[in-house]
C-alpha cells in the first residue's frame, strides 16, 4: 500500500530546548533538494550518497553560513516514512535549528503536523498501525519496563497476532460464505469440531492479550496508592517521606489536609501515582466534608491503599472498621495498614487484628520501616496488576487501551458467535458475527481504518515523529 504524497513535510525531531544537537528531518519528493539548498559539502561536486552521514556546513534562509553539522539522505521506499526523507543535523540551540528549520520551508516545504511522520510511514506501508501506536508509546514510556512492552510492540510481534486470530476466524467465514452458495455440501462444510475448536482457539488468544493489558497498564499509567485513615495518623508526614521532599503541610491540628495531594515517584521501576487524602472522621464543615467524601471515592478508585493509622493509640476502633469497609472493595493483597509514629510505640499491634492484611510499622520522623513499606506497595501493586511478585512476564504482548477496547468488543462477538453456532441458525445469519469480530481485528491494525481514526491517534504524537 503506497500513499506518496505531493507534499514535502519537516519539523524538528528533537526536543524543544536547549541540547548537544537538534535534527530537522524533512519527507517527500523535495527532500533531496532541501539538502542540497541547505547544506554546503568541503567535497567538490558533492552528491549525497543514501545513509551516509556528511560533514558540511547549514545554511540559513539567506544562504548564510548557519553551523557546521551533518546531513543524511535516504531515499524512499527504504526510509522511514517509505518516502524520500533528509536530515539535518546542527548544535542544539533553539535559535539555530528555528533557523534550519524555516530555511527548509522556504524551498517550498511545510511544516509537519503531529504524528505525521509516523503516519506517512502508515500509509506507506512501513508499518502497521499497531506498530505506528507503539512509537507514541516508546515515547512516553515512564520505566524501562514500559519501554520494552513498546518495543515489543513496535517489532510487529502484537501485529502479528492479531493477524494469525483474524486468519483463523476469515478461513471460518469462507466456510460459511460457501455452505450458503452451496446448500448441498453444507454438513460437509461446517464441520462443528472445527469450527468451536478455531474459536476456542481465538478466544483464548484474545484473552492473552486483555490479561496482558491489565498485567501492563500500571508500568504504563502508574498505580495509583492512596494513603487514606483517621486525622493526625501522620499521613502527610508519610506522603513526604515516601517522595523524599516537603511537599504535603504537616500540622498537629486535626484535619489540615481538605484536598488530596498526588505526586509521582518510582518505586522498584514502578511508576506510582502516590495520593495524600484527607483524614477520615465526622468533619466540623462543609470543605472538610467534601474532602473525607473524595477521600473514599479516591480509596474505591486505587490499586492500592494504604491505610495508615496511629502506632501510640491503644484503641483502634476506627481504623478497624476502615480496613473491614476497604477489605470489601480491594482486591486480595492490595490492602495494606501502615502502624506510623513507631517512635511513640512501645510494641507493635499483634497483625490479627488487622484480618490478615500485610501490617507494616513506620515512622515517618525517623525513616524506620520505610524501605520495607516501599517494597510492600510496589509488591502489591505488581500483584493487584496481575503478574504476580515478579516482573510482566517474558515475551508479554500487552494492547493499549484502544486496541483492548476493540478486543473486548470481538471478543464478544465471538462469545456470541460460540452461543449461537449449535443452534441451527443459517451461515448466513452466524457469519454476521464473524464480520463485526474480523471489522474490530481490522480496527486494531488498521487494516479498514477510517481517516477520523487515524486522526484521532496521530494527533497524539508529538511533532517530528
Amino acid at each position: 500500500m503506497l500513499a506518496q504524497s505531493d507534499e514535502t513535510i519537516a519539523a524538528i525531531a528533537t526536543p524543544a530546548g536547549h541540547g548537544g544537537i537538534a535534527i530537522i528531518r524533512v519527507s517527500g519528493p523535495r527532500a533531496r533538494q532541501v539538502l542540497l539548498a541547505l547544506f554546503r559539502s568541503p567535497v567538490a561536486g558533492f552528491e549525497p550518497k543514501p545513509r551516509y552521514m556528511h560533514y558540511g556546513h547549514l545554511l540559513d534562509a539567506s544562504g548564510h553560513v548557519l553551523d557546521e553539522g551533518l546531513a543524511v539522505y535516504m531515499p524512499g521506499p527504504h526510509s522511514a516514512t517509505g518516502e524520500d526523507v533528509a536530515e539535518l543535523h546542527c548544535h542544539g540551540g533553539p535559535g539555530v535549528a528555528m533557523a534550519v528549520l524555516e530555511a527548509a520551508c522556504g524551498q517550498g516545504v511545510r511544516l509537519a503536523t503531529a504524528g505525521e511522520f509516523t503516519r506517512r510511514a502508515f500509509l506507506n506501508g512501513r508499518m502497521n498501525l499497531t506498530q505506528a501506536e507503539a512509537v507514541a508509546e516508546m515515547i512516553g514510556a515512564p520505566t524501562a519496563e514500559g519501554a520494552r512492552l513498546a518495543a515489543a510492540k513496535l517489532s510487529g510481534v502484537f501485529g502479528d497476532k492479531i493477524a494469525a486470530i483474524r486468519a483463523g476466524l476469515d478461513a471460518l467465514r469462507i466456510q460459511l460464505t460457501l455452505a450458503v452458495d452451496f446448500p448441498d455440501d453444507e454438513a460437509e462444510l461446517l464441520d462443528p469440531a472445527m469450527f468451536q475448536r478455531t474459536v476456542a482457539d481465538a478466544l483464548e488468544a484474545m484473552q492473552g492479550l486483555l490479561l496482558a493489558y491489565e498485567r501492563a497498564r500500571l508500568w504504563r499509567e502508574g498505580a495509583s496508592v492512596v494513603l487514606a485513615g483517621c486525622v493526625n495518623a501522620g499521613k502527610s508526614s508519610l506522603f513526604n517521606s515516601l517522595l523524599g521532599r516537603h511537599r504535603a503541610i504537616v500540622s498537629a491540628m486535626p484535619g489540615t489536609t481538605r484536598d488530596y495531594i498526588e505526586e509521582s515517584i518510582n518505586l522498584g521501576g514502578l511508576p506510582v501515582r502516590l495520593l495524600d487524602t484527607a483524614g477520615l472522621r465526622a468533619g466540623e464543615d462543609v470543605v472538610e466534608m467534601e474532602g473525607i467524601a473524595l477521600s473514599r471515592s479516591l480509596a474505591e478508585q486505587a490499586d492500592v491503599i494504604v491505610l495508615v493509622a496511629d502506632a501510640s493509640k491503644h484503641d483502634f476502633t476506627e481504623e478497624k472498621g476502615f480496613v473491614q469497609q476497604y477489605a470489601q472493595q480491594a482486591k486480595a493483597g492490595s490492602l495494606l495498614v501502615v502502624l506510623n509514629k513507631q517512635e511513640l510505640a512501645h510494641t507493635l499491634p499483634d497483625p490479627i487484628l488487622w484480618q490478615g492484611c500485610p501490617v507494616f510499622g513506620v515512622s515517618a520522623k525517623t525513616g524506620q520501616g520505610l524501605d520495607a513499606l516501599a517494597q510492600g506497595i510496589a509488591l502489591a501493586a505488581r500483584c493487584r496488576g496481575g503478574a504476580g511478585p515478579g516482573e510482566l512476564a517474558e515475551g508479554d504482548i500487552a494492547p493499549n487501551l484502544r486496541q483492548s477496547a476493540l478486543l473486548r468488543e470481538a471478543r464478544e462477538g465471538l462469545l456470541a458467535f460460540q452461543r449461537d453456532l449449535p443452534t441451527g441458525l443459517p451461515p448466513d445469519i452466524l457469519s454476521v458475527h464473524l464480520d463485526g469480530v474480523i471489522h474490530a481485528l481490522d480496527d486494531v491494525t488498521g487494516n479498514a481504518s477510517q481517516d477520523e481514526l487515524l486522526d484521532r491517534i496521530f494527533s497524539s504524537f508529538c511533532i517530528g515523529k
